[in-house]
């Protein structure tokens, strides 16, 4: 195994790469722990790389990096699948070789890490193997909000202005609908609809783009 982490305790290592398949005690608890960790790390290293990204932009990184698939890839770049403890079935039907076994077994053994060291020391594990992938990514896509914002502002043309124009539905399934207002030059009025008023000024301002891109091909 190549993770660059020496344990004080071994016994813990050895408990994250036990699969419930192998009997009891196995890694099913610290699998537990281990995916809690590995979220809140990479969630902090995405709040820094991306800041000026919204919450569903940074959601959509995170499920990038934190994914069964991702983290199985990760788990057979540390060859983690030659120290699993499996059961005779797992062992026989290649179960080292499985990306759901390979991703828990990578959680649990950053939750064994943290129990070891601390989160200073599981921190310092998921950023260095984290941060390159992180840092790869395609950056998140400009909500329409803040593209709208910037063309008009290129254009040196006033920003447009926000208006709640109605709310319908029940309380619980709640339907709010914006007013997206251009002025002169333009005098561009545009209603947009959503879950929530955010959601409602993100709708309407992709309709102001909508329609500010064909007066320009026009």
């Amino acid at each position: 195994m190549q993770l660059d982490y020496a344990f004080r305790d071994p016994q813990l290592a050895t408990l994250a790469l036990t699969h419930r398949s192998a009997g009891r005690p196995n890694n099913e608890r610290l699998e537990f722990l281990g995916d809690a960790l590995l979220n809140m790390v990479v969630a902090e290293l995405l709040f820094e790389l991306h800041p000026r990204a919204d919450e569903g932009e940074l959601s959509r990184l995170r499920a990038q990096l934190v994914n069964g698939q991702a983290l199985a890839d990760v788990a057979r770049e540390l060859e983690i699948g030659g120290g699993l403890r499996l059961g005779p079935g797992e062992l026989k039907s290649g179960g080292f070789r499985r990306d759901s076994i390979l991703a828990d077994a990578f959680e649990a053994l950053l939750a064994a890490v943290y129990l070891d060291g601390g989160f200073d020391a599981c921190r310092g594990v998921v950023r260095g193997l984290f941060a390159p992938r992180a840092a790869a990514l395609p950056r998140p896509e400009k909500d329409p909000k803040t593209r709208l914002q910037e063309l008009l502002q290129a254009r040196g043309q006033p920003l447009p202005r926000y208006e709640l124009s109605a709310t319908r539905g029940e309380e619980h399934a709640r339907v709010f609908a914006v007013t997206c207002v251009l002025d002169a030059p333009l005098q561009i009025s545009l209603e947009g609809s959503g879950s929530s008023r955010r959601a409602a000024e993100q709708d309407a301002a992709q309709k102001a783009l909508a329609t500010l891109a064909g007066q320009d091909a026009a």
